[in-house]
Formats: C-alpha cells, sequence, structure tokens
C-alpha cells in the first residue's frame, strides 16, 4: 500500500514538474472559490482590480459565485469592464475556463505595460475570444499607438495608418459553443502568439509588438457578459 502510495505521489510530482517545464515557473492561479463579504460593489479579491469606480459610477460589475468570475458591463458605465491582474513576464502563458452566455458576448485577454508610453494606457496586444472568431491584435504597433490612436479619434487615419492596424489584426474563423466551459490557451513566445482552444489550435500570429519585453499586467476586457475560472499564469521568461 504504501509502495503505491509513493509511487502514485511520484507520478503526480513527475507530471507536475512536466507541466511547469511546458509553461515555464507558474507565478499566479486562481480558482475563485471564495465568498465575497458584500454584494453591492466589487470584490473580487486575490489581487484582482477593476474599473468599476472610475467607468461605472461604482456600480458592481465583478460577482464571484458558483466558484466562477462572473463579469456583467453595468447600465451606467462607459466603458467596456476591466478586470485585471499583475502578471509580469517577457515569454509565458495564460490559461483559463471561460463561458460565453450569448453570442454577443466576447472576452479579450488584453496585455498591458503601464509604462511603456508609446501608447495608450499601455496597451500592447489582446486576445479577443467571440463565438464564431478568435482574433490576435497588435495593439502597440496597431490602434493604440499614440500617433495612431489619436489620428482615429480626430478621423484623421491616412491610407498608410489604416492599412498598418489592418495588417496587425489577424482573425481566425471559430465555434465556440454559448452556454459551455471551454479551455483556453494564450501562449507567448518572442514576437508570437498561438491561442489554444479545448485542445486545439485555434489561431497563431507573429507581430514586433508581441515581443515587448515587460508584459506588466493582464486585462480583461469584458464589453458585455462573460464568466472565467481556473486563471493560471506562467512565466516563462
Amino acid at each position: 500500500m504504501q509502495k503505491t502510495l509513493l509511487i502514485l505521489s511520484l507520478s503526480a510530482a513527475t507530471f507536475s514538474c512536466l507541466h511547469a517545464d511546458e509553461h515555464g515557473e507558474l507565478i499566479f492561479s486562481d480558482d475563485f472559490d471564495r465568498n465575497e463579504s458584500q454584494e453591492t460593489k466589487d470584490e473580487p479579491g486575490n489581487g484582482w482590480g477593476t474599473n468599476s469606480k472610475s467607468r461605472a459610477k461604482g456600480n458592481k460589475q465583478v460577482d464571484l459565485k458558483d466558484g466562477a468570475m462572473w463579469v456583467y458591463i453595468h447600465p451606467e458605465a462607459d466603458h467596456a469592464v476591466s478586470v485585471t491582474h499583475p502578471a509580469e513576464f517577457t515569454d509565458g502563458a495564460v490559461a483559463m475556463k471561460f463561458m460565453l452566455e450569448d453570442p454577443k458576448d466576447n472576452l479579450g485577454l488584453d496585455f498591458a505595460d503601464a509604462e511603456e508610453k508609446s501608447v495608450h494606457a499601455g496597451h500592447l496586444f489582446v486576445v479577443r475570444l467571440k463565438s464564431d472568431n478568435v482574433q490576435i491584435q497588435d495593439m502597440k504597433n496597431g490602434n493604440m499607438k499614440n500617433e495612431i490612436r489619436e489620428a482615429r479619434l480626430n478621423k484623421t487615419l491616412t491610407k498608410e495608418q489604416s492599412a498598418q492596424v489592418a495588417k496587425l489584426t489577424k482573425n481566425f474563423p471559430a465555434e465556440i459553443e454559448t452556454g459551455k466551459w471551454h479551455d483556453l490557451l494564450v501562449q507567448v513566445a518572442g514576437d508570437t502568439i498561438t491561442v489554444t482552444v479545448d485542445g486545439k489550435e485555434a489561431g497563431e500570429f507573429s507581430s514586433d509588438g508581441f515581443a515587448h519585453p515587460t508584459k506588466r499586467m493582464l486585462r480583461l476586457s469584458v464589453p458585455r457578459n462573460a464568466v472565467v475560472d481556473d486563471v493560471r499564469i506562467w512565466r516563462k521568461k
């Protein structure tokens, strides 16, 4: 019996090491298996922050229930819900379970570096998941680059700028069933991002902005509704 337990223990440890070696050092994990102390304001805990105070007049937009984090935009919000967590790495990976409840819903994983002043709000790149589409976008060299964003807001984008933004966005057809949990893995290696959904590659794209050396923050961007669970972040370097 003791020998069997020892073998099982060693097998589990070996699996854990192999998994760690594959993606790097696990630097954050959250299964959201906790309760909030009240139900009127955001209280995600475990280092998470939200923009509800500044963009939704303090109304609750993030709710922990059934061991998951439910994100829903409030009618008074003037911006998509942003749920943030520090995540410092150069190369690494982010995994989570996610669910879209309606075909109109989508979930963005927005990687940022607030210390990078060449782009608005530190936006580097985003992976966005929709029921029929996976999008990977280089925002550092594209639509969040200061001069391009300013021209876009002023409606003075040149043809060259528009072409630059377009070539830095890649869309991949997808079939992500709503009302069902899905497994997501986003891997960042140099200038290449690979997105895997339910164990199958959903898209891969290479662009200079992805190689930004200091990814400091993960922002979950939710313009409508989304549910997430079992978030893990690894740092390879």
